[in-house]
Parts: structure tokens; sequence; C-alpha cells
């Protein structure tokens, strides 16, 4: 949660100096840092701690199960390491915390964690992994599952379908033609944007247009 508070915090700054820069390369450094970061929210699960309750379901152990959509994840060269935030699960008896691994995926199960289980579910993980190497540590409010790389390699993300996104993001903005890739990001800014962004791109725009017509700039701005 920590950290998508600050991912966002940087995006807001992205936008704000987005609003006031007048040069073009510092434009262009600034925009592409603030889709970097808004792809790497966009793959953060949202914080949404009461809508998690809202998907309690009744379930077979009793009580109720909760789907786990918020975590933390990190890499050595040698694990990738996922942190899960749940209050006093170091009071639990240690089988009560559950992991099951295969090669691509694992499954976590709290049980009876104050009259809940919890439950989260990761598939497709980019690759593969080593199921006798990996393990979970239970820790003050946190659950850190260590999955075991099969390879000593960086990933880049954590599953196939973040890198597929990722694939998909980035084709979109790389084009032949630069005024396209612009026209592109321009459109996405004005989308995603508060008002004081869509006012400031109708005045870029505007002017640009004024300017055009002039022969003042060419037509690729």
């Amino acid at each position: 949660l920590l950290f998508l508070n600050q991912l966002q915090k940087d995006l807001e700054e992205v936008k704000e100096l987005l609003t006031k820069t007048t040069r073009k390369r510092l434009h262009d450094v600034l925009t592409t840092e603030k889709h970097k970061l808004e792809l790497e929210i966009k793959n953060q699960p949202p914080p949404k701690l009461k809508a998690d309750a809202g998907e309690e379901e009744k379930s077979s152990l009793g009580g109720y199960t909760v789907k786990i959509n918020n975590y933390g994840w990190d890499q050595s060269d040698k694990f990738i390491k996922i942190y899960i935030s749940l209050n006093g699960v170091q009071k639990l008896p240690p089988e009560n915390v559950q992991v099951n691994f295969t090669e691509r995926s694992f499954d976590l199960l709290v049980k009876n964690l104050n009259g809940k289980n919890y439950t989260m579910t990761f598939n497709n993980l980019l690759k593969p992994i080593s199921m006798e190497g990996s393990s979970r540590k239970i820790k003050t409010d946190t659950v850190l599952v260590m999955c075991r790389k099969k390879r000593d390699e960086k990933w880049d993300c954590l599953t196939q379908v973040e890198k597929e996104s990722k694939e998909k993001e980035k084709a979109a903005y790389d084009t032949s033609d630069p005024s396209e890739g612009l026209m592109s990001l321009l459109k996405k800014m004005y989308a995603e944007g508060d008002d004081e962004m869509k006012r400031t791109i109708n005045k870029a725009w505007v002017e640009s247009r004024e300017k055009q017509s002039k022969g003042d700039l060419p037509m690729d701005l």
C-alpha cells in the first residue's frame, strides 16, 4: 500500500511538471516517465480494503474467505519475494498458513485469522520457479512468499499477463510516425488528466494549430 501511494504521488508530481514545462526535450522526458508510472500503477492491485471485504464468500472451511488483492514484491538474484500484509498473522499456528507451489504459480491459504480465511492465487508467473526451493515465512503482520527462481536472472515483471500488457502499451507508442505517437500520447494524457491538464492540452493544441496555419511550425509538431 505504501509503495502504491508513493507511485501515485510521483505521478501527480510529474503531471504537475508537465503543465509547467515549455521545453520540448524536458516535456518528452516527463511524458516518458509519466507513462512508466501509469503502467506501474496499473500493474498494482487497487488498494480497496473495504471492497475486499465485500468480496467475502462463504467457505467450506467455515467462516468467510477473503480474496487478497493487495501485495508488494521484490527480487534478489535467486528469489522473487511477495509480501502480503495480514494483521496478527504471526499469532496463528504455522500450519494455518499454507502455500502450494507449481512451476509457474502458487496458492496461499491463511486459515482462521480473526474468524476469516484469506486466499491469494498467482497464475502464469513470468518464469519457472523451483517448487522444492520455494517457501513461505511468517513475520509480524506479514506473510512473505519466497519463490526460488530456476535461473538466477532479473524478472522485469511478476506475471506473463503483465509482460503482455507492457508490450501492448509499448507497441501503442512505438510508431514510425512521430506525430502519430505524440497525438496518441496527448489523447491519453487528456483522457486521464484532471481539469487543469485538459485546459493545458487544449490551450497548447489551439496555439499549435494557429502557428501551423501561419507557417511558423512544422506540421509534425
